[in-house]
């Protein structure tokens, strides 16, 4: 039988031989955590490598994902589908092995991990996710929601801001079901993290005391390289049901290689051939490049007991059904995803009673409003606001606060978190079973930015909300008003973003978000009040294909193409327009990327290509609305910050009046009549 230290070097050797066949990666994090790892995932991780989604899985992340190979040796051990010629395959194009773990290549890996800081704020949304749904679900006798979050992180992580963020919030919650492993190897890309031969320190944080004061529990001065050492600290942090858990585990970057143990230089390159063959025999392996001997491979193997573990909580799941058929029914579909049956059917009768009832109305009103009509349809509705809900309007009438010692509610107070939150996000949508939304001002998306790219890149549907859209929030001036940020969350693929004119767009665009189960939405709301708009059955109808026809013109001679606040100003610019004989076809395109995604035809229907004559307007920056209106066209939009003044005052001085836009009209038509 194969010993610890063997089984370890199992994914030294793995994780040294495939970062030197890719002549790139990181080899020192696997070698430095291994035996961490090792402990963790043969004595304590709860999963089935025949079912990676199981659902009451443990959930393992690798916070410090430039450690890739860490995880794809411990899938691979382990039994998962990524066989060895994909480890052979580290890096290169197609395989289920790029640089950093990326959710959906390779079967187990939680959330595509590499940007500091987000994967350990990723678990905090995983551990939230598990104990929220434990109190909303399991009852006296019933534990059917009771599984772990754990996560290995570095010094990088914790220097990124976003993990003082969300680690505070997961103590004031009281995760209990999460365990963090610090890989505390004093090493970073530059050197010494607490400096030395004259080269100074940057990292020399009190780390046991800044988790302690967030209220974790903190097991301290483990050696990470002591099997029996980190099986008592895992012990310590299983008991602890109240706080999270931080196990400081003391290890040597690259550990086992002769000379580049201990140092930067193994970090982020390979060893080189001839230091695998010293670490080789310092370590006493004496298997080829790739080679993995039976008793070893039968030491990692986890799918009979996997799949015993799965199967005894598919018996406490019917044990579970037989007592509470209605909560069971209510759980499985929960996990798989799937929206209530009546949700689609409710969602277009409030859609048509706002269309009725043609309210004038600021849109993140609409939007509360919309939460109210659809939080009754959704019990997996799960939202928050980063210290901004009287503002956001993210509270509706059936939200209720979770707390540390109440999970079973569906509204999370974030406080001053933007990032954090958008991470926490993630983590939630990855877990599964809920439907979440979290808020703040627009212009403060800029804080969370990578996370609502994160989001993107792993098509995970989080709500991302957005209020106080444009220089139209008057007061607050430049620093508050966003003018780039639109462009930013449009170039990001697979995000919807949404910027709705009236309260109709806004239920739609609500519902599309919640609907879509293939990428994040951004909802993009006003502060001011936005006058209704008429619509047929049809145009209510084509909202939600990104982009409509909310004016028509038999033979128009000029487009105007508007989105939120500025679709009434488009509206009026072509009324004043055809009393001066012009015709012109207004488009309200809340969502370009949906729009962008209709069949040629229909776009075409909407912007006829013979038409050159072409205004866009909106409140923020410019430049994005020129693939729309082409170089004979113009676009009444912001090319500076803004001011502080009133709103109306502002919109007037930045140019959006009628008699603007009516002259941005004839300028493009002059232009197109001169070419």
């Amino acid at each position: 039988m194969a010993s610890r230290r063997e089984l370890a070097n199992a994914i030294r050797a793995l994780s040294m031989d495939a970062v030197q066949q890719a002549n790139s990666g990181h080899p020192g994090a696997p070698m430095g955590m291994a035996d961490i790892a090792e402990v963790l995932w043969n004595d304590y991780l709860s999963h089935d490598p025949s079912d990676p989604a199981w659902c009451n899985r443990d959930r393992f992340v690798l916070s410090n994902g430039h450690g890739s190979m860490l995880l794809y040796s411990l899938l691979h051990l382990a039994g998962y589908d990524l066989p060895i010629e994909e480890l052979k395959n580290f890096r290169q194009l197609h395989s289920k092995t790029p640089g950093h773990p990326e959710y959906g290549y390779a079967p187990g890996v939680e959330t595509t991990t590499g940007p500091l800081g987000q994967g350990i704020s990723n678990a905090v949304g995983m551990a939230l996710a598990e104990k929220i749904l434990a109190a909303q679900f399991n009852r006296d006798g019933h534990a059917i929601v009771d599984h772990y979050t754990y996560t290995f992180l570095g010094d990088g992580c914790l220097m990124e801001g976003i993990s003082h963020e969300t680690c505070s919030l997961a103590g004031t919650l009281g995760l209990g079901k999460l365990i963090a492993f610090y890989d505390d190897n004093g090493i970073s890309i530059d050197g010494d993290v607490a400096g030395g031969e004259g080269q100074p320190g940057w990292f020399t944080d009190d780390t046991q005391g800044r988790f302690e004061s967030y209220g974790w529990q903190v097991i301290a001065g483990v050696d990470g390289h002591d099997g029996d050492a980190i099986k008592a600290a895992i012990e310590q942090a299983r008991a602890q049901s109240n706080k999270p858990t931080l196990i400081i585990c003391k290890t040597v970057i690259g550990f086992g290689s002769p000379n580049k143990g201990g140092k930067e230089d193994c970090h982020g390159a390979p060893l080189g051939a001839d230091e695998i063959a010293l670490t080789r025999a310092q370590l006493g392996w004496q298997h080829g490049p790739f080679e993995i001997p039976a008793d070893i491979a039968s030491g990692w193997d986890a799918r009979q007991r996997g799949a015993a573990a799965h199967a005894a909580w598919s018996e406490r799941f019917a044990a579970y059904a037989a007592a509470h058929p209605e909560l069971a029914a209510e759980y499985s579909r929960r996990v798989k995803g799937e929206l209530p049956a009546d949700f689609i059917a409710g969602a277009d009768a409030y859609i048509a009673d706002c269309q009725a009832k043609m309210e004038k109305i600021a849109s993140r009103k609409a939007s509360q409003n919309s939460l109210n009509a659809y939080g009754p349809l959704l019990p997996e509705l799960l939202g928050g606001s980063a210290d901004l809900a009287g503002s956001n309007l993210t509270l509706w009438s059936g939200a209720k606060g979770i707390s540390a010692d109440d999970a079973s509610g569906n509204y999370l107070y974030y406080g001053v978190r933007e990032f954090g939150m958008s991470a926490i996000m993630n983590g939630i949508a990855l877990h599964g079973g809920f439907v979440n939304y979290g808020a703040t001002f627009l212009m403060f998306m800029e804080y969370a930015r990578n996370a609502v790219r994160m989001a993107a890149l792993m098509k995970q549907r989080a709500i991302f909300v957005y209020t106080h859209d444009s220089i139209g929030l008057g007061e607050d001036g430049p620093t508050h008003q966003p003018v780039e940020q639109l462009s930013a969350l449009r170039s990001t693929p697979n995000l919807h973003t949404w910027r709705p004119c009236d309260a109709v767009e806004s239920a739609v665009c609500w519902k599309s978000a919640i609907v879509r189960s293939d990428g994040p939405s951004a909802l993009v709301f006003s502060r001011q009040g936005l006058a209704p708009m008429a619509r047929d059955a049809q145009q209510l109808a084509n909202i939600e294909r990104g982009g409509y026809v909310l004016r028509g013109a038999a033979n128009p001679q000029a487009l105007l193409i508007a989105t939120g606040s500025e679709v009434e100003l488009a509206m009026q610019a072509a009324e004043q327009l055809a009393a001066e004989g012009v015709e012109a076809q207004v488009v309200s395109m809340p969502c370009a990327e949906l729009f962008a995604a209709q069949p040629a035809s229909y776009r075409d229907s909407v912007l006829p290509p013979a038409v050159r004559t072409r205004v866009a307007v909106e409140a923020l920056h410019a430049d994005y609305w020129y693939k729309y209106v082409g170089l004979d066209g113009r676009v009444v939009g912001m090319t500076s910050f803004g001011e502080s003044a009133p709103g109306d005052v502002l919109m007037k001085h930045f140019g959006f009046t009628v008699d603007n836009v009516v002259a941005a009209v004839k300028e493009s038509a002059a232009q197109v009549a001169g070419a």
